[in-house]
């Protein structure tokens, strides 16, 4: 390939220069031992690079919306289940309370039987006694 070849190669872009490239910078050597031999392939290399660092940023991009809506509906998600939670908690907490304070009257009712059933252990004592006495007479009585 000539010089004016190689000029003529990539003519409507803008990026090219307009005098002649030197033969020291028209090959550039890179690492993997392939060399470009002109810039207009350096810039479809570039342009390339470039379209994949779009295309990898807007990959992010999409990911990262992704994610923030997935912790926006977690965090949702788990308001409702702390104010669920919250609610829950309330109505045992009454229930408790309620549950607590007809155990305190049901023990109150019992020691208040409880003093009631001494007075009436006396009672039922001197019952024993007149039931005695009232079958004493009764065997009296009924002499046969």
């Amino acid at each position: 390939m000539g010089d004016r070849e190689e000029q003529g190669e990539g003519a409507g872009s803008s990026l090219e220069l307009e005098a002649p490239i030197p033969e020291t910078q028209k090959e550039i050597p890179i690492s993997d031992g392939i060399a470009f031999n002109n810039q207009s392939a350096i810039f479809q290399a570039i342009e390339v690079v470039e379209r994949d660092s779009l295309a990898i940023a807007q990959s992010f991009t999409s990911l990262f919306a992704s994610l923030r809506l997935a912790l926006s509906e977690s965090t949702s998600t788990s308001l409702h289940h702390m104010q669920c939670f919250t609610d829950a908690t309330g109505r045992l907490q009454e229930s408790v309370l309620d549950a607590a304070t007809k155990g305190n009257r049901y023990i109150n009712s019992c020691l208040r039987l409880n003093e009631e059933m001494k007075s009436v252990d006396g009672l039922a004592s001197q019952l024993k006694h007149v039931d005695a006495l009232d079958a004493a007479v009764n065997k009296l009585l009924h002499i046969p």
